[in-house]
Formats: structure tokens, sequence, C-alpha cells
């Protein structure tokens, strides 16, 4: 497996992995995936120039996972945020995630960012899991999800040296 950084001509690639993601989890995400199947060539292209993408790649190309990494608005300057973070259910527990948290982790870094920081659904345990090993802490900070009120999640940071 492959963790590489997306770039724009990647577009499909992306929009493959990101569509199957919303597919077979697409509560664990902030969009639909009948929002996102109308996205054209254009949209995913803007996505990848206007922030970090990494796709996790396998031996035959097909996408396997992917993170991004977002300066949220309302966020401090020196916080890198992670969004849509995703492993095919096929790679779940090999390192995938792991690798995905790290490449992000590096590039928050470089950036000179001193944490990463990350929302997750109360009852994504397997996430949670994932986010606490990769020595991720909890911040007490908590919100109701606006798609769905009956769920609530909560603010995850990681302290970079």
């Amino acid at each position: 497996m492959q963790i590489r950084r997306a770039a724009e001509d990647d577009w499909k690639l992306l929009a493959e992995v990101r569509l199957r993601a919303l597919r077979e989890d697409g509560s664990a995400f902030g969009s639909t995936l009948t929002r996102e199947e109308m996205f054209t060539e254009r949209h995913w292209r803007m996505r990848l120039r206007s922030s970090l993408t990494w796709i996790a790649v396998d031996d035959t190309g097909e996408g396997r996972g992917m993170v991004t990494m977002i300066l949220e608005p309302g966020s401090p300057v020196d916080d890198r945020h992670i969004v849509g973070l995703w492993v095919a259910p096929e790679s779940r527990r090999s390192g995938v995630g792991w690798a995905l948290l790290d490449a992000v982790r590096h590039a928050a870094s470089d950036e000179g960012a001193r944490t990463a920081s990350l929302w997750v659904v109360d009852d994504n345990h397997a996430a949670i899991d994932l986010y606490v090993r990769a020595g991720y802490t909890r911040t007490g900070e908590r919100q109701v999800l606006p798609r769905d009120p009956s769920r609530t999640e909560e603010r995850y940071a990681l302290a970079l040296g």
C-alpha cells in the first residue's frame, strides 16, 4: 500500500474513493452521496487545489483510503484539521488509517502547526480507538451533528512536537 499526496490530476481517483466512502459509510461524513455524485471534474479539481489530500493506493492502483487536511474556519492558525478520513473495509486494521494520519501529522508539522485535530462521532468506536492509539486526546469540546441532532461528536487533538 502506498500513501501518496493527491495532485489535481488525481481528481478521478479522489472522486472514486470519496464516493465509495459515502456509499459504504455515509453517516460518518458531513456530506451525502447524492450531493457529491453531482460534483463535476471542476469541483473535484478545486477540492484538491484548496486542501491537502492523501490517498492510499494498493498495488493495482485502486484507492483504498483517503484523508484531507484543512485549516478549519474559526480554529487557531496553528491547528491543522483532519477531515474525511476513510479506509476501505477490506483494508482496515492493516495500518492504512495509521499511515494516513501519519501523512497529516508530518505535513502539519512541516507547516509549523502546533496541533492536529478532528471531530469524531461518539458511536464511531473503531475510529476513536485509532485516534487514541495515534496519540489524539479528547478536548471535551462537543457538538450536535447538524444533519442528525440525535448524534453528537467530540473534538480530539494531537500536540505536535
